[in-house]
């Protein structure tokens, strides 16, 4: 994306000139899903696709931040508060820039200066509720920006912690890091295979060869922090808590599945063995999946994402018919090795591997199938593995 129509933009908004533009990825997770908050294994990258932001500074303490994105003609308008307010926004329609607003207040809190204001130009191309993160990108974007531009001495690892802390307590979605971390350590043409309980990390070359990963977005647009992600956070933990009777664990990524498997009497519960054994196995295929990237072995890596599908949509109900549409008329298509719904569920985005001599194909004919299931289009992108936040 070209830095000096970012720049007009701002200034068609602000009517003076902007000083900086940054950008922050979104992010895939080519297999670990709902493991994060569950102490588990992930194995996410940060992709081309991302959010933009245009910063200047200002002599008052106003923060102003206008989204290209929330606006509408009729109704956009510049969203404004003090730096020394650190109430969440409460009206609907300013409850987006709470994912901004935090990461100012928890730096501040934390006892960095930032003493002025500045105005906040936003353009986002993640299609909303694709479940390719839109708000750790915002997150991250924003601390880069505050890191960048007040001299702040801050790590990224320091900061992730600080998005998830927006996400979790200034939002209200109890989310697991995975999101935060691989959008502000993201690696060019690499993905992080990431231990979610010790943040112990390491990156890997993502070596696909003759193969690319696809984006497919239901263009269904979805909301976590209404949906039944915190109920689904909320099962897990009651889960441990039978299960810590006589297991003494903190989260269910401690456990093997021969080990769970001898435990679920403890449980008890049909629904919540369910979403425990998602927890549990998901974890095992994450470290099968790293097991046969190193190897080189894809056809495994894809045996092992569909199986991650067909978890997540029976033991964790978050797929839905969208969703399964995608994923499971991938499996039928010539070239590709895997495919599965990534993020929270409930609508979003899925991904396949997919040869890239019959990508094309693909894309028509998955395509075709979820217009006449469907009723409407699914999008199709082509990710490139990029670098974190960073300044054009």
């Amino acid at each position: 994306m070209d830095k000096q129509q970012f720049l007009a933009e701002y200034q068609d908004v602000f009517k003076e000139p902007g000083k900086d533009v940054f950008f922050s990825p979104g992010r895939i997770n080519v297999i670990g899903e709902h493991t994060d908050y569950n102490g588990g294994h992930v194995f996410p990258c940060a992709i081309s696709i991302g959010t933009y932001g245009v910063y200047g500074p200002r002599e008052d303490t106003t923060v102003a931040i206008y989204s290209a994105n929330s606006a509408k003609e009729e109704d956009s308008k510049i969203i404004t508060f003090d730096i020394n307010d650190e109430k969440p926004q409460s009206a609907k329609d300013e409850k987006w820039v709470n994912y901004f607003k935090g990461m100012l207040v928890y730096l501040k809190q934390r006892g960095f200066k930032i003493d002025h204001g500045f105005n906040l130009y936003i353009h986002g191309f993640l299609p909303y509720g694709s479940g390719l993160s839109s708000s750790a990108s915002i997150e991250m974007l924003m601390g880069n920006l505050l890191k960048d531009e007040f001299n702040l001495d801050i790590d990224e690892i320091e900061l992730v912690k600080l998005g998830q802390k927006t996400e979790n307590d200034f939002v209200g979605l109890n989310s697991g890091i995975m999101d935060q971390f691989a959008v502000g350590m993201g690696k060019e043409n690499n993905a992080i295979y990431l231990d979610c309980n010790t943040l112990e990390y390491k990156y890997l070359p993502l070596e696909l060869g003759d193969y690319e990963i696809v984006i497919m977005s239901t263009n269904k647009n979805h909301s976590l922090a209404g949906s039944k992600y915190n109920e689904r956070v909320q099962e897990c933990e009651e889960a441990v808590k039978r299960l810590d009777k006589e297991l003494n664990i903190d989260k269910l990524g401690e456990l093997d599945l021969a080990t769970f498997d001898q435990y679920t009497y403890l449980i008890n519960d049909d629904t919540l063995i369910r979403r425990a054994r998602h927890a549990v196995s998901e974890n095992e295929r994450t470290k099968k999946a790293i097991d046969a990237m190193e190897k080189g072995d894809l056809e495994e890596l894809g045996r092992l994402i569909n199986a991650s599908h067909v978890s997540l949509k029976y033991d964790y109900e978050v797929t839905g018919k969208e969703l399964d549409t995608l994923a499971e008329n991938a499996w039928n298509q010539p070239g590709c090795l895997g495919a599965r719904m990534v993020g929270g569920g409930f609508a979003g985005s899925a991904i396949a591997i997919v040869k890239k001599s019959a990508a094309d194909e693909f894309k028509k004919n998955v395509g075709k199938i979820y217009r006449e299931k469907i009723g409407y289009d699914a999008s199709f992108y082509d990710a490139e593995v990029v670098d974190g936040p960073h300044k054009l």
